[in-house]
């Protein structure tokens, strides 16, 4: 019989479901292996020393026994459990790492290399768990609510969603038209998920939604900047609907189906932050 071989590695868990009594197989995101799928053997047991390294949307270090069908968690050690975003009163946070946990597994093929979106998704957990620390902090100071502080969660979504695309070939075309391959001009132009991007307004009379300068010029900066040189934005709810729509229709186009989590995440979009 062949030797089962070993490895350690990284990894984000992106879900999990129970397997038998007291299994559970995992869905990894690793950064030189990709996307895998691993079983966690007693891992729902209470005597399990393994459960506390595996939760949901933690980073940890695992080690894995490469088996013919699954791969096989033996060991796993926790190397940041995001608790400001995980168990945290703000569900905010959390719906939207959620939220970007299930792009990742949706757009993501299985075993194939993707450091990129592994250290996009980890630079967005990071950001979302120190921005939950940051309200929790100030309930704690029992001050107001930081409004901006979601603003800034909500730039990162589409920051995220944008790099994510261009991360696995689909990047937008924002700066020429996806037609007839025209520069833009800072005029009213058109967006279309099904070419890619912005058509010029000649090409988009028939076929395309509206998109406006400023929300074009907000897709152009977060497509070719850095999360750490990104300016602090505060974006209008009109102007970020806009640049929300535009990127979820490229979404929707590319996955041709629905995110479980975007109508919930919507929903939260939709009410005033303290009764989030």
């Amino acid at each position: 019989m062949r030797e089962q071989r070993t490895y350690s590695t990284d990894a984000i868990i992106l879900k999990h479901s129970d397997l038998g009594e007291a299994d559970r197989v995992l869905t990894l995101l690793t950064p030189y292996k990709g996307k895998i799928h691993a079983v966690a053997k007693g891992v729902r047991r209470p005597v399990s020393r393994k459960s506390g390294h595996l939760e949901l949307l933690c980073q940890s270090r695992l080690y894995i026994a490469q088996g013919r069908n699954l791969h096989i968690i033996t060991q796993a050690q926790t190397s940041d459990a995001f608790l400001a975003l995980r168990q945290g009163d703000d569900i905010w946070y959390r719906t939207c790492a959620i939220y970007l946990a299930e792009l990742v597994d949706r757009f993501v093929e299985d075993d194939t290399q993707h450091e990129d979106v592994y250290n996009l998704l980890l630079l967005a957990l990071k950001t979302l768990d120190e921005d939950a620390r940051k309200v929790q902090q100030q309930h704690l100071d029992d001050s107001s609510e930081p409004e901006h502080e979601r603003d800034r969660s909500m730039l990162l979504l589409r920051y995220f969603e944008i790099y994510l695309l261009s991360c696995i070939g689909y990047e937008p075309l924002l700066r020429t038209c996806a037609h007839c391959d025209a520069e833009l001009e800072p005029v009213v132009n058109g967006f279309t998920p099904s070419l890619g991007g912005a058509l010029c307004p000649n090409c988009s009379q028939l076929w395309a939604q509206k998109i406006s300068p400023n929300a074009l010029k907000v897709l152009r900066l977060l497509q070719r900047t850095e999360w750490a040189r990104v300016p602090h934005l505060r974006l209008d709810p009109r102007l970020h609907a806009e640049v929300a729509m535009a990127m979820h229709g490229l979404l929707r186009y590319h996955l041709e189906r629905e995110l479980k989590s975007w109508s919930f995440l919507e929903m939260l979009i939709s009410l005033p932050p303290e009764s989030k």
